[in-house]
């Protein structure tokens, strides 16, 4: 017995509820249906199906069969579709799930070009800073930040975000500006926590090449982007943030960078994907086309120690009102993603 082909036969007598309409569907005689279905069940020694004169019904153990065979058939689906034309455009449905502002302020302004490139793809994009179940949820690949933990997914460095410890001129005048690490004892911090978990994160810093995490005072604590932004701008403490979403407030002098000496350790941002969709075209279109996006940026490759401000290499939007330490938001979402 082919057991590849009695899954198929399997799955389509659950889907029509039918003997005579799977048959149809499947072009086979009926007899040859339902021998396919009756040597199924004395190979695995279980009923998957209980009959009736008019309605066919699945029993828990072939619900969960049929879950399986729906799983395996569709990842050797994929992978002969990607063996049979290497060449072939991407398409079909494409779940990826992103930080909301490596959504919002990197992928949106850019997701034209894609639909150009890749018009016969479908996105459907998740923008939350929660952790994803890549299996359970059905999604395809995310982007993340940090050191992949999980040995189940693949993970394709795409950029690295640098950060920048930076706080308010009213703040800076009320509290003055610290000269060395030790200084922060005495000043005030915009603590950033994960919603998940309630922690909040500590600052660091690359020291002598070594990196130094430092316990900041602070008597406020946020885990939404606006609302951290606009307690800094407001001078309620300093704040530690990438680069490219502080930039705009820094050229405007709305923010001011402090210990320019000490620089936050920088954060590797990769693309993941379950090791069944590594030879996905549509995912590897995806992986292609962010680590082409993060590239043209230094301040998203880790090229940013020679952007100069007005530099044309970088095509980031620069809001008026959006600022966040995605250092925060997405090493929490990484690590509570992959624990």
């Amino acid at each position: 017995m082919d057991r590849f082909q009695a899954m198929k036969v399997y799955m389509a007598v659950v889907d029509a509820r039918s003997f005579s309409r799977a048959a149809d569907n499947l072009a086979l005689p009926r007899a040859t249906v339902t021998t396919t279905i009756q040597s199924l069940e004395n190979l695995l020694q279980v009923r998957l199906l209980n009959r009736t004169t008019r309605s066919v019904s699945l029993t828990p153990d072939g619900a969960a069969y049929y879950e399986r065979c729906a799983r395996l058939l569709g990842e050797l689906e994929e992978i002969e579709a990607s063996f049979r034309d290497v060449a072939q455009r991407p398409q079909g449905r494409l779940r990826i799930d992103v930080p909301t502002v490596i959504g919002r302020l990197i992928l949106i302004p850019k997701l034209y070009e894609f639909r150009q490139l890749y018009p016969d793809v479908e996105l459907v994009i998740g923008m939350s800073d929660r952790p994803v179940d890549l299996v359970q949820e059905a999604v395809d690949c995310v982007i993340r930040g940090g050191e992949l933990l999980d040995s189940s997914l693949v993970a394709r460095r795409i950029g690295s975000i640098s950060f920048v410890t930076c706080g308010a001129p009213a703040y800076l005048q009320a509290y003055g500006t610290p000269a060395h690490i030790e200084d922060l004892q005495q000043h005030q911090a915009v603590h950033y926590f994960a919603a998940r978990t309630g922690r909040i994160v500590d600052w660091d810093f690359v020291v002598d090449g070594q990196v130094r995490q430092i316990k900041v005072p602070g008597s406020i604590a946020v885990n939404d982007s606006d609302a951290y932004m606009d307690l800094a701008l407001q001078g309620f403490g300093l704040v530690q943030a990438a680069r490219f979403m502080a930039l705009p407030y820094l050229e405007r002098g709305a923010l001011v960078e402090v210990l320019p000496q000490w620089r936050p350790e920088t954060l590797p941002v990769s693309v993941l994907y379950p090791q069944n969709r590594h030879l996905s075209p549509k995912v590897r279109a995806f992986s292609d086309w962010a680590a082409q996006l993060f590239a043209q940026c230094p301040l998203l490759s880790g090229r940013d120690e020679t952007y100069m401000p007005g530099d044309t290499g970088c095509t980031l939007p620069r809001p008026e009102g959006d600022a966040l330490s995605v250092r925060a938001l997405i090493e929490q979402c990484n690590r509570a993603e992959q624990v």
